[in-house]
């Protein structure tokens, strides 16, 4: 049709003005850039890919953090190098419930970015990323890859079960991508599970394959791509009256020291546990029978 004959047809221009708003309507809105700058944790959301600020981290000091002094060492160090620029690994901790695996990241992550900041480093922030949405990774790691803020990604209990093919994704981000891992971003991941995968699907590939020892390779494989693994193992009872004497002084509650190891000798026996989360727990429940308020960081 000429521009005469749309001019002289105004019912039709006003047609394909309404097509034209319509899908304008109908297309999804691109999400605003992420400002990363107005808090220290953010929660990654697929749909429809924003960062989600964490006004307030929930996290303890790291000094609170007994019974895993290695563990917290090692990660401290890795961690303190990637905020000043310098190489770090990935790291993967794994082990026992409770043991305060992913505290530790989150307390880690506090006490670096305080002591970055206070040096002139820049800030360091901590992303969530959860289990069900690791697929989306490479879209989420896109949006920081341009940014000059550093990051710890992070996934609490991260594990794949039979017929999950999600791990290919983290796979690719963590090595052996075209575009690979940002060098402003690391990845920290917990899991009760060493090897990411449940120990009957490894046995059962190894059992129905022609060459067993491939069969799982690729699945095997992907926590070798952390190049730190930290293990973290029940606690001792010595250990236990640690955490719980260091939180008691941390938070004031007023207490005597045998009646604190008796008391907390039997709430231990009657959870059937001596971890780090049995004795927070504890706490909370010694402070209530006190009366007494927790401190917040």
């Amino acid at each position: 049709m000429t521009d005469d004959a749309k001019s002289t047809d105004p019912l039709l221009a006003d047609r394909l003005e309404r097509i034209a708003a319509a899908l304008e309507r109908l297309a999804p809105a691109l999400p605003p850039a992420p400002d990363f700058s107005q808090a220290e944790g953010f929660v990654w959301q697929p749909d429809p890919g924003n960062f989600v600020a964490v006004a307030h981290i929930n996290r303890v000091p790291l000094g609170l953090l007994k019974g895993i002094d290695h563990a917290a060492g090692q990660l401290l160090d890795n961690t303190m190098r990637f905020a000043k620029g310098l190489p770090a690994n990935n790291a993967l901790l794994w082990g026992a419930r409770g043991m305060g695996k992913s505290s530790l990241v989150k307390a880690i992550h506090g006490h670096v970015a305080k002591e970055t900041a206070q040096a002139g480093k820049g800030g360091l922030k901590l992303v969530e990323i959860h289990r069900e949405d690791i697929a989306t990774l490479p879209r989420c790691l896109a949006a920081m890859r341009a940014v000059t803020h550093r990051f710890i990604v992070f996934c609490d209990d991260l594990s794949f079960d039979r017929d999950d093919t999600s791990y290919k994704s983290l796979k690719a981000v963590l090595e052996g991508g075209i575009e690979g891992r940002p060098a402003n971003v690391i990845f920290y991941a917990t899991s009760n599970r060493r090897h990411l995968m449940p120990r009957d699907m490894m046995e059962n590939e190894r059992s129905t394959a022609i060459n067993p020892s491939e069969a799982v390779e690729e699945k095997v494989s992907l926590s070798d791509r952390f190049g730190l693994w930290l293990g973290f193992h029940n606690g001792t009872q010595d250990q236990f009256l640690d955490m719980v004497q260091g939180y008691v002084a941390y938070h004031g509650l007023h207490i005597g020291a045998e009646e604190l190891r008796r008391d907390a000798l039997e709430w231990s026996i009657t959870r059937g546990g001596r971890s780090g989360r049995v004795a927070w727990q504890y706490i909370q429940d010694l402070a209530g029978r006190l009366g007494q308020t927790l401190r917040s960081e």
